[in-house]
């Protein structure tokens, strides 16, 4: 079982590491980094570490859905 795998299954996890950000939002790990970069998915400093908080992807994808609505 993957990290990814185990983030699914552990409802208490509160933060993904941008690989299974990236993951779940079926993205490469630059693209995710680069999203960071320009503000559209949320990430905070943990230490030295990049966390993604676990309800960011889908709101980044719920922001997306109604960009192209309003479209």
């Amino acid at each position: 079982m993957d990290t990814d795998d185990l983030a699914a299954v552990d409802s208490t996890l509160v933060l993904l590491t941008v690989e299974e950000a990236a993951r779940r939002l079926r993205i490469g790990r630059t693209t995710c980094f680069a999203l960071i970069r320009a503000g559209e998915l949320e990430s905070i400093d943990v230490g030295r570490l990049r966390r993604v908080p676990v309800d960011a992807p889908a709101e980044y994808v719920a922001r997306r859905r109604a960009a192209k609505r309003a479209a």
